[in-house]
Formats: C-alpha cells, structure tokens, sequence
C-alpha cells in the first residue's frame, strides 16, 4: 500500500471515522492514508485536541478491521519481543530513533504543543508500547520510514478483503443510493 499525501477530511470521511470510531473524531486535520477499500484508515490529527488536551498521536488508525487485527498482534506478545531487539540491536534502534524524529517532524507541521515536545507514539524510540500508532506512521509515512511499523503492517492480514469496515451506502444512509 502506498501513502498518501494527508488530504483535507470530507463530509463523508468524517462520517467514516466517526462510524469506525464510533463517536465524533476530534482534532482530525485529515486523512493520511486510505485503506484500498477508499475509506480512511489512518488520520492525522492536532498535536492539541480542541478542548485544549495535548494528543501527541498524529497519527490514528481508525479502521476497526486493521486495529482488531494489530490488537491480536499485541496479545500475541509482538511488543516485548519487539523491544527485546531494539535492545539487542544498534542497527534497528538506530532506525526507530529515526522513524521517532520523523514522526515528531510531521506532527510540528501541525503545531507545536510544549507539554508533548520530544514525546512521538508508540514508545519511540527506546521501547514498543502501542503497535497501533506504529502502524499508522507506517501507513501514513510509506515503507522504510518506521521498521518496526512496517512489521506490523506485513505481520496483519489483508483487512480490506471484505470489503469496506463500515457502509459507506444504503437505505439507512438518507439521500444515498442503495448499495446493493
């Protein structure tokens, strides 16, 4: 899957991720990567949420199908082994460091919040606590950017196969045609 450049938030991705959320998204600047389906799942939100909390996640998996599949990789213990490695190996520690500059990088494009300066997600860059958002600045950033993201993404099935994770059509959805 390829990234795609972060795109303004439409009407219907809005009702998208609050589906798959199921509540309002807050904060959201955009959609930073689509699912091959076409849905969003990946947006890119504001390092301040706007009830003033610092949200040092600007990047927020959303799909229920890709977040259900990486919450499986987790229970599965893919975290602990994962920082086992980093403390093993310079080489992937360097990387992960990287990919945590990256990520603060992309977030200061949206505003700088002092409360959260140097604090990326997922437990960069000394530890793995949050497959999810490791697997977000994957989809968002492309390949090669978050190692450790991009082995997430290769370890989940194809979440997309069935289809879209929540209607994006059909006689619940006024003014819509039916998807059938």
């Amino acid at each position: 899957m390829t990234p795609e450049r972060s795109s303004r938030l439409s009407d219907a991705d809005r009702d998208a991720v609050e589906r798959q959320l199921g509540r309002p998204p807050r904060g959201v600047e955009g959609v930073a990567h689509r699912c091959p389906c076409g849905l969003p799942d990946v947006v890119r939100t504001s390092p301040r949420l706007p009830d003033g909390t610092p949200f040092p996640t600007t990047f927020y998996l959303t799909c229920p199908r890709a977040t259900g599949a990486v919450s499986t990789l987790e229970s599965q213990g893919l975290m602990r082994d994962m920082t086992a490695r980093l403390a093993a190996d310079d080489r992937l520690a360097a990387r992960y460091a990287a990919a945590h500059e990256d990520y603060l990088r992309r977030r200061s494009e949206l505003g700088e919040v002092p409360e959260i300066a140097g604090v990326s997600a997922g437990g960069m860059p000394d530890r793995v606590k949050c497959l999810h958002a490791l697997a977000a600045h994957a989809l968002a950033a492309g390949p090669a950017v978050n190692p450790l993201g991009d082995e997430v993404l290769l370890a989940l099935p194809d979440w997309w196969d069935g289809g879209p994770c929540v209607a994006t059509e059909g006689p619940d959805r006024p003014g819509e045609r039916d998807g059938t």
